[in-house]
């Protein structure tokens, strides 16, 4: 049953002029979310290609410089994403119920979820930074011993930050988004009626979870422990 705050805006959804109906204006918003998927996708796999090809070419420095990762900060990063996929599944059942108590909970916990998130990874930069294992200027590596071998293991940590780092700019974008349908949310703008906006944002913030389940092992996990 709706909360009787979420009704004050539980109308007919806005319909823009260029749709004739909001069918019609839902379709092609979730058509759009898709297409834009489907070229994060491409970017991304593009980033996962580079990995592959020097993975395969240096498994052994690879596999030393994954030791440098804290696995236990990575898993427990795997663990606050999955959850903040749940919170916000709940944000968007909740917006299709026109429920705006339960829309607002969902969206601060998925936000305290990510914040979480981006801070664990903060720490890990940092202790990266500390470790002079940024790829950089004065990178040093003391798992290898030959000057190649600390190369490819340089190549490793620039792997790691270009796809960590853009892991991490796609969370941001999402903060923001999930600001901005928290602040939508407490003003009654999304009932059973309209809550496409909820959808779409809870489309793209599983794509980055899912992105992270693949970065966890591919980095963290090279070698067995």
């Amino acid at each position: 049953m709706a909360d009787s705050a979420s009704t004050s805006h539980g109308g007919a959804p806005p319909v823009a002029h260029q749709f004739a109906t909001a069918r019609q204006q839902r379709e092609a918003a979730n058509l759009g979310m898709w297409f834009f998927l489907v070229q994060e996708v491409l970017f991304f796999g593009g980033l996962f290609t580079v990995y592959a090809v020097y993975r395969f070419r240096f498994p052994e420095a690879w596999a030393e410089a994954s030791r440098e990762l804290d696995v236990k900060l990575g898993a427990i990063n795997t663990a606050v994403l999955i959850t903040s996929s749940l919170t916000m599944a709940m944000a968007v059942h909740g917006a299709q119920l026109g429920k705006r108590s339960q829309q607002m909970v969902s969206l601060l916990l998925t936000l305290a979820l990510g914040a979480t998130f981006l801070g664990i990874k903060a720490i890990e930069y940092h202790h990266k930074w500390v470790e002079h294992l940024m790829p950089a200027p004065g990178f040093q590596f003391h798992g290898a011993s030959s000057g190649p071998e600390v190369g490819h293991a340089r190549l490793f940590f620039a792997c790691y930050f270009v796809m960590t780092g853009m892991h991490a700019l796609h969370m941001v974008i999402g903060f923001g988004l999930l600001l901005w349908l928290l602040k939508n949310a407490a003003a009654g703008v999304y009932s059973g009626a309209y809550n496409t906006p909820v959808e779409n944002v809870g489309l793209y913030w599983h794509f980055v979870d899912i992105v992270w389940i693949f970065l966890f092992p591919l980095l963290y996990l090279v070698h067995p422990r």
